[in-house]
Order: C-alpha cells, then structure tokens, then sequence
C-alpha cells in the first residue's frame, strides 16, 4: 500500500512539474525583472511580460541559421524536462545531474552551429561556466549518498534531519556556483539577462522566433529544477520542512537578485578560479565532518 501510494505521489509530481513547471519558471522570471527594476529604481515591467515575449517570439515566421539548430535547443529542453522529471518524481539524483549537463551541451552545440563570432565566444564562455559549476552539481549526489546511503532524491523526504545539517557546506557552495547555472551575474560570462557586458545575448545571439522561445522556456523549466535542488537540502519526514524549504527558497531568490545587481561580472579565470577553490574546500570540510562525526 506504502509503495502504491508513493507511486502515486511521484507521478502527480512528475505531472504537476511538466503541466506547472514553466508557468512558475516564467512566474519566476518575471518576479526577477520586476525586483531588478526596483533594486534599480525603475518600475519595471509587469510580472507576466516572460510570457508576452514569447508569445511574440511563436507568433513570429520560423528563421534559422541552419538546419540543426532547432534540433540542437529542442533536444536541451527534452534533457532539461526530463531531468527535472527525475528529480520531483525522487529518482537518481546521478542521472538527473547526467541530464541536465548533457542538455548543456546541446545548448552549446547549437551556438557553435550558428558560426557567428557572438555565438562562438558565447559557446566558448558557457563551455568555461560549465567547467565552474559541475564539479559541485557532481558532488551533491556524493553528499546524498554520504547522508542517507542512497542516491535517490526521495531518500531525503523520509529523514528525520534535513540534509543541510549534515551538509552545510555542501549547500553554501551550491548557492555560491548558483549565479553561474542561471547565467547571472558575477558569473554571466556566456550570456546576461541585462545589457551590461560587452555580448549581451552572446550565446543567443543568432536564435530568433521559435527557437528563441524554445530556449526561455527551456529556461523556465530549469530555474524551477535548481530551486527544486535548494529545497532538496530542507525537506524531510515532518510535514513543516515544506514550508521551511519555500521559505528558504524564496530567500535564496532574493539574495541571488541582490548579487546579480551589486557584482559586476567577473573573467572567466576569476569564475573558474573562485568555483573550484570554494568548492573543494568547502566540500572537503564537510566530508571530513562527516567521516569523523
């Protein structure tokens, strides 16, 4: 019966991220324009403008570069959907962290096809923001294991503990490499959601209509993934740790648009540089907590 209903579960999760998963992504990104545009002393536009862009973007004829460039950025949002799939529906946190560095590299692929300078240096920036945060997205699944003796997600939910007291720092350098994943700043090297580096859409540069609006909801469906790893780090048994985790991951969104508008992006050697210095200290530390504790 336990299984039945725990099958039950994981599949009303794997059907709310896929229907809900890019309506809270553009919820969320538009929550991001709109807190911007305050830290900044602007208005801002409205919450639902993500949407009304591409909206417009579908509304468009279809334009390529070439004719796998489509192919490229479809086949990252079926790898970045299924691994948030994985993930809400607590199967191996090892493939999820497999999916999404592939859809990655599909990503950047597409870039490189467009055979633009832009787009080149901006698949070259993202192959070096990859570098930065993949070695700590490697390692989560290894303090997972360390802590609940299994690498699936849903081993966290039947804990007493939350998986942060047993890795702190394994989290704070997650939140630290997290500018990087979502293409923020001071780690928005390949591309920026604002106009304040010399590329500006680099890695985007020559996507338009439809495969531009095929890389933004790519995008809604995985800021919803890496918020859903933050929240992984608080929930357990008790029915409050849900909260707990809202709580915490609205806070990390705010802190993320406050260092998107204080720092100023960095070189690719300080990004790779501080990424892994700040990943394997941090990491290292906690291990050895964990094999003497």
């Amino acid at each position: 019966m336990e299984a039945g209903v725990a099958s039950w579960v994981s599949w009303v999760c794997v059907i709310a991220y896929l229907v809900l998963g890019p309506f809270v992504g553009m919820l969320i990104s538009g929550i991001d324009r709109k807190v911007t545009a305050r830290m900044q002393g602007r208005v801002g536009p409205p919450i639902l403008q993500p949407w009304y862009d591409v909206k417009k973007l579908f509304s468009k004829d279809k334009s390529a570069v070439n004719n796998v460039i489509d192919l490229y950025v479809a086949t990252a949002l079926g790898m970045a959907v299924v691994a948030g799939a994985l993930f809400f529906a607590g199967g191996n946190l090892l493939i999820v962290i497999f999916l999404m560095s592939l859809s990655s590299v599909f990503v950047v692929v597409s870039a490189y096809s467009a055979r633009s300078p832009y787009s080149d240096a901006g698949a070259q920036r993202e192959n070096l923001t990859v570098m930065a945060y993949e070695p700590i997205m490697l390692l989560l699944p290894v303090a997972m294991y360390l802590i609940t003796g299994s690498f699936n997600v849903d081993s966290t939910i039947v804990q007493d503990l939350p998986l942060i007291v047993g890795a702190p720092l394994f989290f704070l350098a997650y939140l630290f490499v997290m500018p990087a994943k979502l293409r923020k700043s001071p780690f928005d090297l390949s591309t920026s959601h604002h106009a304040h580096q010399e590329l500006v859409k680099g890695l985007t540069t020559d996507m338009s209509g439809h495969t531009l609006a095929i890389m933004e909801i790519m995008d809604w469906y995985e800021v919803v993934l890496i918020y859903g790893i933050v929240g992984m780090f608080l929930v357990t048994s008790a029915w409050w740790s849900w909260i707990l985790a809202i709580v915490v991951m609205v806070v990390c969104f705010l802190l993320e648009a406050l260092v998107d508008n204080t720092f100023a992006r960095v070189k690719w050697k300080v990004t790779l540089a501080t990424s892994w210095v700040v990943t394997l200290v941090f990491c290292a530390l906690n291990m050895a907590f964990l094999y003497f504790l």
